[in-house]
C-alpha cells in the first residue's frame, strides 16, 4: 500500500491519466529538492522518486554559479542564430593566453572570415538580424514580457518561413507580431500603442496583422474589455472595489452581447465610469478617456448603453 491508504497500482493509474486517484484534480507540482510528485489539491504523493535533473554540484552564490556552470545561456527564439553559434576571438590568442604564431595567426584570419560569410549569407538570416533587433527595442519601449517575446519571435519565424515578409516592411510585421502576441497573451496593449512606438501609420500595420492571421492559421483570441481593466484602474488610481465592480459590469455586457463590435477601450472606460460612480470613487470622462485612448464621446456613448441595457441606476446629483 502506498501513502493515504491508496495502492501502487492506483498511483501509477494517476501517473498515466494526469488526474489525481483521491480528488480528481489534475494540477502536480513537483519538488525536486525532496523528489517528490504532489497534487496540489489535496497533498497525496504521486510519486517519491523525481530524478533531479539539474547539475550535480552546489553553489551557495551568483559568483560560484557563474564560475562553476560549463553552458551557455539557453536557446531563444528572439536571436537570429538563436544564441547557437559560435565566435571565433579576434585577440589572436590560445586557450593559455600566449600569442598565436604568425602561420597560426593567418589560418584563424580565414576561418574567422568565411565564418562571418557564412553566418550571413543567407537573406532569412539577414532579415532576422534585423528583425530581431527591432523586436527587442520596440519590446522594450512597451514593456513586453520575455515569454511574449519569445511568442512574438515565433510568429514572425513563421511569417518568415511562409514568404510574407516579402514586399512588406520588416518593422511593420515585427509590430504585428508582438501585438498579436500580447493578444494571445491577454497582455493589455492595444494597436495604437504598438503604432505609437513605430514611424509607421496605422493602417500598414493593421494590414500586416491581418495578413499573418490568414495566412498562418494562428489562434489569436478576439481582445476583451476585460483585459484592459487592470491596466486602466492602475492609471487612474481606482480602487478596489471600483475594479470588481466594473469588471462585473463588462461580464454582464458581455452575458447580453453589448460588447460585440465595440471598441474594447470605449467599454472598459464606461465600465470603469459607471463603476466610479456607482461606488463613490469618481473619475471624470476626460481622465477616462486619456488613459483609454478613446474620445470622450465613445466613453459618453458606450456609458449611456450600458445604462440603458443593464438597467443601472444612476443617482443624478452623484
Amino acid at each position: 500500500m502506498a501513502k493515504d491508504g491508496l495502492s501502487v497500482k492506483d498511483l501509477g493509474r494517476t501517473r498515466r491519466k494526469g488526474v489525481c486517484i483521491n480528488c480528481g484534480q489534475s494540477l502536480f507540482t513537483k519538488d525536486y529538492a525532496r523528489g517528490e510528485h504532489t497534487c496540489t489539491e489535496c497533498g497525496l504523493v504521486v510519486s517519491e522518486r523525481i530524478t533531479d535533473r539539474g547539475p550535480e554540484w552546489r553553489a551557495f552564490t551568483a559568483d560560484e554559479r557563474n564560475s562553476r556552470a560549463r553552458t551557455g545561456a539557453p536557446a531563444t527564439l528572439t536571436i537570429a542564430d538563436k544564441g547557437l553559434a559560435t565566435m571565433i576571438d579576434w585577440r589572436n590568442r590560445d586557450a593559455s593566453g600566449k600569442a598565436l604564431t604568425s602561420s597560426t595567426r593567418a589560418a584563424i584570419y580565414r576561418m574567422r572570415k568565411w565564418h562571418i560569410r557564412s553566418r550571413l549569407h543567407s537573406s532569412d538570416h539577414r532579415n532576422l538580424s534585423v528583425a530581431m533587433s527591432e523586436m527587442e527595442r520596440l519590446s522594450s519601449q512597451l514593456g513586453i514580457p520575455r515569454d511574449v517575446r519569445e511568442t512574438s519571435a515565433s510568429i514572425y519565424r513563421k511569417t518568415l518561413a511562409k514568404k510574407l515578409v516579402r514586399g512588406r516592411s520588416i518593422e511593420s510585421v515585427v509590430a504585428a507580431s508582438i501585438y498579436l502576441a500580447c493578444r494571445i497573451h491577454r497582455i493589455p496593449r492595444r494597436l495604437d500603442e504598438v503604432v505609437s512606438e513605430t514611424n509607421l501609420d496605422r493602417k500598414k500595420i493593421g494590414q500586416s496583422v491581418r495578413l499573418i492571421v490568414t495566412q498562418t492559421n494562428l489562434n489569436v483570441p478576439l481582445p476583451s474589455a476585460k483585459d484592459l481593466i487592470p491596466r486602466l484602474s492602475s492609471d487612474l488610481f481606482l480602487e478596489g472595489r471600483t475594479v470588481k465592480k466594473a469588471t462585473e459590469i463588462i461580464k454582464e455586457a458581455k452575458e447580453r452581447y453589448i460588447t460585440m463590435g465595440k471598441d474594447p477601450g470605449g467599454i472598459a472606460g464606461a465600465a470603469l465610469y459607471i463603476a466610479g460612480i456607482l461606488e463613490d470613487d469618481r473619475r471624470t470622462q476626460r481622465e477616462i478617456a486619456n488613459v483609454s485612448r478613446v474620445t470622450e464621446v465613445t466613453i459618453r456613448n458606450r456609458y449611456k448603453e450600458l445604462v440603458r441595457v443593464l438597467g443601472i441606476t444612476i443617482n443624478p446629483n452623484s
